[in-house]
């Protein structure tokens, strides 16, 4: 009779726990997939994609400015707590001759980056963002330098990461989330991204890069004045 009753017991408390793991799966779906709903109420020429991670992709036009929509997940070990970052491209041709990427603390192993196949690093002065560094494809020209000293106060938000800048398009790495430290220590959660991004938290990086983009143009269109 005992026996019978722990058995009874038993499979109770399994079916409960697969009915929550399911609920769980389900509820983390849906806030990937639903990542992007509330910036993407603001964008025309909507596109929409699924990435592997499960998170939502997507394109549009803001302003009159194509933009591009990225979240992509950090769980690599060595990181204390796992992190959600943020991909915000603006892509389009661009009068530059090549690939620049300024990082806050690079490691080498961003998963978000090809910052470290870039071949040539750039000494900085100390008036660029501390624990920063700087790869190019070629040893960067006077020009170059003085563009990226004009948009440095992109890095006055702590959460960015990383400014691309090249001939498609620029791109701005921001953190958006982080695993909560206590339930990622003691039972190794590392879920992010549960609460949608929200515009006001988009606009800024939306209007640095605009800025960027305005300054090359200009800047392309005064030499070939001269």
């Amino acid at each position: 009779m005992e026996t019978g009753l722990f058995v009874l017991i038993l499979g109770g408390g399994l079916a409960m726990l697969a009915l929550r793991l399911h609920h769980s799966a389900a509820e983390r779906k849906a806030a990937r997939e639903g990542y992007f709903d509330l910036v993407a109420q603001g964008m025309s020429r909507l596109r929409r994609a699924i990435a592997p991670t499960g998170f939502a992709r997507v394109s549009g036009d803001v302003a009159g400015m194509e933009v591009d929509l990225q979240a992509v997940p950090d769980t690599l070990t060595w990181r204390k707590l796992p992190a959600l970052w943020l991909l915000v491209t603006v892509p389009g041709a661009l009068p530059l001759r090549q690939r620049i990427d300024l990082m806050i603390r690079p490691r080498g192993v961003e998963p978000f980056s090809g910052f470290a196949d870039l071949p040539h690093q750039t000494w900085l002065p100390k008036d660029f963002p501390e624990d920063a560094a700087l790869r190019s494809e070629e040893p960067l020209s006077p020009e170059e330098g003085a563009l990226l000293r004009r948009h440095l106060a992109i890095f006055d938000d702590p959460r960015v990461k990383e400014l691309i800048l090249g001939p498609t398009g620029l791109r701005i790495t921001w953190l958006a989330d982080e695993a909560e430290r206590g339930r990622y220590l003691i039972f190794r959660e590392a879920e992010m991204g549960r609460i949608p991004l929200a515009p006001e938290d988009l606009a800024p990086l939306l209007d640095r890069l605009a800025a960027l983009r305005e300054d090359i143009l200009q800047d392309d269109q005064a030499r070939k004045c001269a």
